[in-house]
C-alpha cells in the first residue's frame, strides 16, 4: 500500500506543459485522503475550465504502477472556489472525475474496435493490420484507422506507402483499398516517411475526430483503429467522441511491457471502454528449421495477471522470423502464409473477436 508521500511523490513525474503552466500534478494536488482499504481521495485545484479528462489521463500515467489502490476519486475546484469541507476517503466508486460526453457511433461502422498497448515495441501496430486481414478472410467488411499519428505503420505493413487519399464530392476522405480491406492513416497525408508529426494535443485531437466523422468508410462490420503506444490524447479523444465497443490490449512477456499494460488496461476501464481481453506478441520463438517451440522471455506472467484482472488471454502470438520480413514486404502473414503458425494464430485472434463483438 503506497503511502500519501509515495503518491505525492508519483504525480511528480505528470508535468502542465499542456495548460501552458510550470510545476506538476503535484503542485496542482492540494489534499491527499488514503484510508487501509486503499481507498484514495485527491483534492486537485483545476489549472483550466475543460481539463478535468486530460488531468485523469495523467493521473492514471502517475498511479498506474500503485497496484494495492482499491479505488480513486478526484474533486476537482477552481480558484477562489471555496473548497468542500474535510472529510474521511471511505470507500468510492473507482472513478476519476465528471462523466464523458455523449459518445456517437462512427458512420456506417458496426463494431469498432480499438487495439492499444502500454509502450511501443511491442508488436501492437503489426496485430492491428493482421487481425484486420483475418477479419476480413473471415468475410466481414472491415476498415483499418490507423491512428497511431506519431508513429503511422499501416502504410508500410499493407505496401501501401506511395497511396494518396482522395476526396469524396461531399467533402469526406476516401480511404484506401488493399484486397477489399479499406485503411486510412495519416501517413497517406505526409510528405514522406520521414517527415514527423509534430502536433500539440488540441491539433491532434481535431485530426482524430475528423478521422471520425469525415470519412466515407462505407458499410464496415468492424472498423480496427491502431492507438498510440502509451495512454493520452488520442485514446481520450476517441473515448469522448466515438462509442467504442470494445478493446484489445498488446503485451510482450517481459516484466517491463506488462508494468505498462496495467496502466493501459486502467486507462480504457476509467475511460469506460471494456477491455475484450490481452494479445501476448512474441510469447515464444518457432525454429523455422525443425519448429521446436522456445520461450525466450518466460511464461506465466501475462496470463497470471489476465487471472487475477478477470480478463480473458485471447491468443499467445509466436516470434516467427517469416512475420518480420513479410511485414517489410507490405504483406500481413495472414494473405502472404496462411497455413504458417502466426496466420492461423491471428485467426484465431478474428474468431476471439467476432465471438464476443458479433456483428447483426
Amino acid at each position: 500500500m503506497p503511502t500519501k508521500e509515495e503518491v505525492l511523490k508519483a504525480l511528480e513525474g505528470e508535468n502542465l506543459e499542456e495548460f501552458g503552466l510550470k510545476g506538476t500534478l503535484r503542485d496542482i494536488t492540494k489534499e491527499v485522503l488514503l484510508d487501509e482499504e486503499g481507498n484514495l481521495v485527491l483534492r486537485v485545484l483545476l489549472p483550466k475550465r475543460g481539463a478535468e479528462d486530460l488531468i485523469k489521463i495523467k493521473l492514471l500515467n502517475a498511479l498506474g504502477d500503485f497496484e494495492d489502490l482499491r479505488s480513486v476519486k478526484v474533486e476537482f475546484f477552481t480558484p477562489g472556489a471555496p473548497q468542500p469541507p474535510p472529510r474521511p476517503a471511505g470507500p468510492q466508486i473507482p472513478t476519476l472525475g465528471p462523466g464523458l460526453p455523449q459518445r456517437r457511433k462512427v458512420p456506417g461502422v458496426k463494431r469498432l474496435v480499438l487495439v492499444g498497448s502500454g509502450k511501443g515495441g511491442v508488436g501492437k501496430s503489426t496485430v492491428a493490420v493482421n487481425l484486420a486481414a483475418a477479419l476480413k478472410e473471415r468475410g466481414f467488411k472491415v476498415g483499418l484507422l490507423d491512428a497511431d499519428v506519431y508513429g503511422p505503420s499501416a502504410p508500410t505493413l499493407l505496401g501501401l506507402k506511395n497511396a494518396v487519399v482522395s476526396v469524396s464530392d461531399e467533402q469526406k476522405l476516401l480511404p484506401v483499398e488493399k484486397e477489399g480491406l479499406k485503411v486510412l492513416s495519416i501517413g497517406f497525408m505526409l510528405p514522406s516517411e520521414e517527415t514527423p508529426v509534430v502536433w500539440r494535443g488540441a491539433l491532434l485531437m481535431k485530426a482524430i475526430q475528423q478521422f471520425l466523422s469525415e470519412v466515407d468508410w462505407g458499410e464496415l462490420d468492424y472498423l480496427v483503429v491502431d492507438l498510440p503506444p502509451g495512454t493520452g490524447d488520442v485514446q481520450l479523444t476517441l473515448a469522448q467522441n466515438a462509442l467504442v465497443d470494445g478493446a484489445l490490449v498488446v503485451t510482450t512477456p517481459q516484466d517491463v511491457a506488462l508494468v505498462d499494460v496495467k496502466k493501459a488496461v486502467s486507462m480504457f476501464e476509467e475511460l469506460g471502454v471494456p477491455v475484450l481481453g490481452l494479445v501476448e506478441n512474441m510469447a515464444y520463438f518457432v525454429c523455422p528449421e525443425c519448429g521446436k517451440r522456445t520461450e525466450v522471455f518466460g511464461r506465466g506472467r501475462v496470463s497470471e495477471y489476465a487471472s487475477k484482472k478477470g480478463l480473458p488471454l485471447l491468443v499467445r502470438l509466436p516470434l516467427e522470423p517469416a512475420l518480420s520480413e513479410l511485414s517489410d514486404r507490405g504483406e500481413p502473414v495472414v494473405w502472404a502464409a496462411p497455413e504458417s503458425e502466426t496466420a492461423k494464430a491471428f485467426l484465431k485472434l478474428a474468431d476471439e473477436l467476432a465471438s464476443r463483438l458479433p456483428v447483426r
